[in-house]
């Protein structure tokens, strides 16, 4: 018997396996499409995640690629003795733009590499605590200001230095990448106005930042050669830009931004009003393409390959969160306005008592036209707490039928009380009284500093000139008093007159980009 016959019997013998889909349906059930489905189904399931962990992982890099492109600046340097955090309602961002030419910056800049840095425009933006209202305060580099005492880098302070200009604060310590740290102290003793957050963009973020958003809408009041920009060619040189509307990007936008002569008087004024409308189309695009992360993401990556912060900003996710807090800012309600200036020979002054009065209004969520945009009683824009309805229900229940027709003081004696612990109260009432034609007879602190709202009080034979009065004083309590004349106490509630000129002169962020565009 050969090895395959002995073999044969032992094969025959062992029971054929049944086929897998026939052992799986005994009893002659026929399969179905179930089992087919879902195995596309797990492998559907496999490839969605493996998206989204690809997906999940590119934004953690790029998160993480943001983050690392933050550079912070010290706040060792930051003064001590700073407003309170509780001297506005909303925030203040101090927006820094330097001329530092390190890095990449010399090529767009000009200059050396191994100039010292500068600031080269400044702007402290409000945001209002309803978050529907801003406006933008430029403060041009020549003003002249009084710079407190700031941290070189050798750990020592310098000291204080009156009636300097503004933009020598960036240079304070003759470092390439410059101050911003004394830029923001300065600013915090020019407004008395706690700087929540500063940012500062060089040339290169700035130029990147407009190539992100696909180019910036702007105007040129006529066309602009060479010698425009650089006012020491000996040539006019070729045109940059002709007059009229056009967009601009990348290094072209920085050209614009830059151009201080050969258009209205070449000063520094005319530029911060192309620069403000450079803005407002800046944000308008910003805004048109929505505040979300994933439009945000790419301009953050834009902006902070150039961009130094405080401590506070130095994330991504911070950057993102505070970016995203504006997204309900309306654009009509995104003001750009300079603080109040005269020109004091070739340097600019800071002309009060009206820019006491802006700080003031700021600090009190007022917008430039006298709104509450404090956002205290869910009604952005409107003053409309119980307590300021029941007292204008007082006045206008007053003013029916015997109010006067004009608010002229001529004649008229009133003594202006302090109620509230904010210094100078009084002496703005009493400017604003006097211009109207009042005689103030006494002025000083009233016998409590915690009146929220303002008080007329007026005795026999004084109540239409009380009346007259709660016109410059709106909201104002009128109460009736046995004895005496007029007076007026003033409560947290009143914030001093922003000048009528400097509404007027404000940029909204959604006005025609060719309107104002410059001074003189």
């Amino acid at each position: 018997m050969t090895t395959d016959q002995q073999a044969a019997p032992r094969r025959s013998r062992r029971k054929a396996p049944e086929p897998r889909r026939a052992r799986r349906h005994a009893g002659g059930e026929q399969p179905t499409g179930r089992r087919r489905t879902r195995g596309r189904l797990r492998l559907a399931l496999i490839l969605v995640l493996s998206v989204v962990v690809l997906v999940t992982a590119g934004a953690g890099w790029l998160y993480l690629h943001v983050t690392g492109n933050i550079d912070t600046f010290g706040a060792e340097g930051v003064a001590k003795n700073r407003p309170d955090a509780a001297s506005s309602k909303g925030e203040n961002v101090l927006v820094i733009g330097s001329d530092a030419r390190t890095g990449s910056n010399a090529d767009l800049g000009c200059g050396d590499k191994g100039d010292i840095g500068r600031s080269d425009t400044a702007f402290l933006l409000h945001v209002y605590a309803d978050h529907r209202h801003a406006v933008a305060v430029s403060i041009p580099r020549d003003t002249l200001v009084t710079i407190p005492s700031c941290k070189l880098p050798d750990g020592t302070w310098t000291e204080e230095q009156p009636d300097t200009m503004f933009n020598a604060a960036y240079s304070v310590g003759q470092t390439a990448k410059g101050n911003p740290a004394c830029t923001q102290n300065t600013v915090e003793k020019l407004t008395g106005l706690r700087v929540d957050h500063t940012v500062v963009v060089d040339f290169q973020g700035f130029a990147s930042l407009t190539d992100v958003v696909g180019g910036v809408k702007v105007c040129l009041p006529q066309d602009v050669y060479q010698s425009d920009l650089n006012p020491n060619r000996t040539t006019r040189g070729s045109m940059l830009f002709s007059q009229g509307e056009q967009t601009v990007s990348g290094e072209k936008a920085l050209d614009y931004v830059r151009i201080r002569h050969g258009i209205g008087d070449g000063s520094d004024i005319g530029r911060i009003k192309r620069q403000q409308a450079f803005m407002s189309s800046l944000i308008t695009k910003i805004k048109d393409g929505g505040f979300t992360p994933t439009k945000l993401l790419p301009l953050a990556e834009a902006a902070t390959s150039s961009m130094t912060v405080d401590p506070r900003l130095g994330s991504a996710d911070k950057l993102l969160t505070f970016a995203m807090s504006l997204r309900n800012v309306d654009l009509h309600n995104t003001q750009f306005a300079t603080v109040p200036w005269r020109y004091e020979g070739n340097r600019v002054a800071v002309v009060e008592p009206d820019a006491s009065a802006l700080w003031a209004a700021l600090k009190n969520d007022r917008t430039l036209d006298g709104s509450d945009a404090s956002g205290k009683n869910g009604d952005p824009g409107k003053e409309s707490t119980a307590a300021t309805s029941a007292s204008r229900a007082k006045t206008t229940d007053l003013t029916k039928s015997t109010a006067p027709t004009e608010t002229s003081g001529k004649g008229i004696s009133v003594a202006v009380y302090n109620g509230t612990t904010t210094e100078g109260l009084a002496s703005r009432a009493t400017r604003t009284l006097q211009k109207d034609g009042y005689t103030v007879t006494a002025t000083g602190n009233a016998d409590s500093q915690g009146h929220t709202t303002t008080v007329i009080r007026y005795g026999p034979g004084d109540k239409l000139h009380a009346k007259a009065l709660a016109e410059l004083f709106p909201g104002a309590d009128l109460e009736s008093v046995g004895t005496g004349g007029l007076s007026l106490i003033l409560g947290s509630d009143y914030t001093g007159e922003v000048p009528k000129g400097l509404a007027d002169d404000a940029r909204s962020a959604d006005a025609n980009p060719c309107s104002n565009l410059s001074y003189g």
